[in-house]
């Protein structure tokens, strides 16, 4: 959403039945937009707690006087809203860089990290960006974590008094084609995987399994699949995001390699007490339905990191699953496809030999198709195909 070391958008969140009237008025402060009467998505707690914090002590105005705009839109904030909300119901506003210059001239302010944390600071304009470009890649990415900081960072503010025009907005982003048809302005862009929704879905008629694309992370099964090695090591692709995201998580997967739990056909399975909204949603604390455990299942694609994968050990490990995955507790599954991409395994003959042990199990089942996958033909996704005997 931004180039390298260069901030070129900003973004707010908000209702979709608020768009017309930002479209119409601007953005309003807090204090201003009450006799609007908005359709509010955020936590009355989180609200309140900002119409204390004086952004600038030689002044009496409050976090209420300002409006506020993110650096980076896919944030813990937005996680919340989505929680407990509907994704069709939230539109992302995105702001033209020139705002930025806007702001120096009206007296804006920074806030480094979350402007309602006590832990963040406000800073001027240029010395606020000069800060966050120092931090970026802390705050500049797709996920985040308590324990790094990148959690309160990445939803650093700009903030501006009482107002910002409409002529300042560029783009509106929404989770889906339907929620477009109603919205009366020239660019809007449909991207679900902003909004933590898959970019791609299909379920396999008469199975357990769907095909998705998108971001795995965020998907709400029960227990979350991880490809590794048996060495320890996670350096690259989906595990190197897994240990970043999860320290935990990869402190258990180098105690298990170490005591020979996992071995080559021979996943296991870390059962997390932790709940992901702990992680993941601002001011987890004051959710009405916290998001529930997730455990993760440690699949081991690779003897060495250095190695390809094995097909014979991937099957193995399928055989395990299957005939484990009810008397571990396994309630609903999501994985990544096995030994694809850095593994240099192809689809082809993942993609069978995956659907033909995880369709014999009960429970709902999604596989994450790579990124960069190359199934440009799409017999390959068909039950057809991966269901063949």
């Amino acid at each position: 959403m931004a180039g390298q070391k260069e901030i070129n958008s900003l973004y707010y969140i908000c209702h979709i039945n608020n768009l017309a009237s930002i479209l119409k008025n601007g953005l309003l402060s807090h204090n201003s937009v009450q006799t609007l009467t908005p359709e509010t998505i955020y936590d009355k707690d989180i609200i309140n707690r900002r119409k204390d914090i004086k952004p600038n002590p030689e002044k009496n105005e409050t976090l209420w006087d300002f409006t506020n705009l993110y650096f980076n839109a896919r944030n813990a904030m937005l996680y919340r809203v989505i929680h407990e909300q509907k994704a069709k119901n939230i539109v992302i506003i995105q702001f033209k860089k020139s705002i930025l210059d806007y702001a120096k001239k009206h007296n804006g302010l920074i806030s480094i990290g979350n402007a309602a944390h006590s832990e963040s600071s406000f800073k001027q304009i240029e010395e606020g960006l000069k800060q966050l470009k120092k931090i970026w890649s802390v705050w500049n990415k797709e996920y985040w974590n308590k324990s790094d900081g990148s959690k309160r960072l990445m939803m650093s503010e700009l903030l501006i008094e009482n107002k910002i025009g409409a002529e300042y907005i560029d783009t509106i982003y929404v989770e889906s084609e339907a929620a477009s048809n109603n919205i009366k302005f020239d660019n809007i862009i449909v991207q679900p995987d902003l909004f933590f929704q898959p970019n791609y879905v299909s379920k396999l008629a008469e199975t357990n399994i769907t095909l998705v694309k998108g971001d795995m992370f965020f998907s709400y099964a029960q227990t979350l699949t991880i490809s590794v090695n048996t060495v320890g090591i996670m350096g690259k692709g989906l595990a190197s995001r897994a240990k970043h995201q999860f320290p935990d998580m990869y402190v258990q997967y180098q105690m298990a390699c170490k005591s020979n739990k996992i071995k080559a056909g021979k996943p296991w399975i870390y059962k997390r007490e932790i709940l992901m909204d702990e992680e993941l949603a601002d001011n987890p604390s004051s959710l009405e339905k916290p998001n529930g455990l997730r455990w993760f299942l440690l699949f081991p694609t690779k003897r060495h990191w250095k190695d390809p994968s094995r097909l014979d050990d991937i099957e193995q490990g399928l055989a395990w699953l299957l005939k484990n995955y009810q008397k571990e507790g396994i309630t609903s599954l999501s994985l990544p496809a096995l030994g694809c991409g850095l593994g240099q395994l192809g689809w082809d003959k993942v993609g069978p030999l995956m659907c033909q042990y995880l369709s014999q199990m009960s429970i709902p089942i999604k596989i994450y198709l790579p990124r960069d996958d190359n199934i440009k033909d799409k017999k390959y996704l068909t039950k057809q195909f991966l269901l063949r005997k």
